[in-house]
């Protein structure tokens, strides 16, 4: 049990830090194109991540709160 809720933690805390990284990029996107397109890169890693992990734990999307 100790291990699922481990991999629940880390996915919400994954969610939340993309959610954060996509809306810099959002909000970069009119002043300066490269830290966007970095932001949005850096997401799309993290994506990658909860990907994997959806996997192992087949639990629906969490509820951020």
């Amino acid at each position: 049990m100790y291990n699922s809720d481990h991999i629940l933690k880390r996915r919400k805390k994954l969610k939340k830090k993309y959610i954060q990284l996509i809306e810099d990029a959002y909000n970069l996107r009119q002043t300066d194109h490269a830290l966007s397109d970095f932001s949005e890169y850096k997401a799309n890693k993290i994506l990658y991540k909860l990907k994997k992990l959806e996997f192992v734990v087949n639990k629906p999307d969490i509820e951020l709160q």
